[in-house]
């Protein structure tokens, strides 16, 4: 299989940013997990830190999006704010050229009003921790009915 993200069939505007980020080859895991990702094949994947992994499924989740359908479609669980937060992150980083891609993230240790007011505003995609998201599901804050994907990052 060749390495090159190119290679891949992301949407354009996706390839365009991965180029200004000066990603050129894929890791590892992301040579493994993407192709399968990207044909909505299931997936249960493991690599040391620094290897890759969130660009390996934040990708296919934002290839997959529909950006014009305001409303959740990726859901990501992580264990910790931090992590939930460094998802965030580099998912923005990966979709800053794609138009108008929201993504809230929903933590616990912060205030969760806000967290509220911001899912009023059509969130694409969530990344939390499993408790604050309970607490917005058992609330009825967001509606789940349309998430197609979603991933769980653990800690091994």
């Amino acid at each position: 299989m060749n390495n090159n993200f190119n290679q891949l069939k992301l949407k354009k505007e996706l390839l365009e940013n991965i180029s200004k980020l000066n990603f050129t080859e894929m890791t590892a895991i992301q040579e493994e997990s993407i192709p399968h990702s990207l044909e909505g094949k299931d997936l249960i994947a493991q690599a040391k830190t620094g290897s890759g992994k969130t660009i390996a499924f934040c990708l296919p989740i934002l290839n997959k999006l529909e950006v014009k359908r305001f409303t959740i479609q990726a859901m990501i669980l992580a264990p910790t704010r931090e992590l939930a937060n460094q998802i965030a992150l580099q998912m923005q980083e990966l979709a800053r050229f794609t138009h108008n891609i929201k993504v809230t993230t929903l933590c616990g240790g912060v205030a969760y009003k806000p967290q509220v007011h911001s899912l009023s505003h059509k969130a694409h995609i969530i990344i939390g921790t499993p408790g604050r998201i309970l607490k917005h599901l058992s609330e009825d804050t967001f509606e789940y009915h349309n998430i197609n994907t979603l991933n769980t990052v653990s800690f091994f």
